[in-house]
């Protein structure tokens, strides 16, 4: 089996992303490697902002910009460190998922990428594609899909 330097995992913040993040997390505790951890996310349209805000006044930036990956991430972060790894970074990034985790993989080197089983297995994702599947056809490191979901 490979040494693993860099490890990045996707997260949603959903609870089947964080089993994939405390996998993530042994695998880059064994390795004595960082652990990249990043959330996707797209942004708030401004008339959808607008409603927000009106809505949640003072509490309107917990929905706004990158809150909620942020958000993820930090809850992540603490999944991660219990399983063990110690090198641990955060990114929220707007964008699609599929390819800001292949683009951050490749920027930083990343030996292996780590996501959930979430979408492979369902219909939607055999028609359109699911997370797991594109990246795994896709990604020039290895990839490891935890199987976070009963695949149904």
């Amino acid at each position: 089996m490979a040494s693993y330097r860099k490890v990045l995992v996707g997260t949603d913040g959903s609870p089947s992303s964080f089993l994939a993040v405390e996998a993530a997390g042994r695998v880059a505790a064994d390795a004595g490697a960082k652990l990249i951890m990043v959330c996707a996310y797209h942004p708030m349209p401004d008339r959808e902002r607008a409603r927000a805000g009106d809505q949640l006044g003072d509490l309107a930036y917990k929905v706004e910009g990158s809150t909620p990956a942020d958000d993820a991430l930090r809850a992540a972060r603490d999944r991660a460190i219990a399983a063990g790894a110690r090198d641990v970074e955060e990114v929220a990034v707007a964008g699609d998922a599929v390819d800001t985790l292949l683009e951050l993989a490749d920027e930083r080197g990343v030996d292996l990428l780590v996501v959930g089983n979430r979408g492979l297995n369902s219909l939607a994702g055999r028609l359109l594609g699911s997370v797991p599947a594109n990246l795994s056809h896709r990604a020039r490191c290895d990839v490891l899909i935890v199987r976070t979901t009963d695949g149904k």
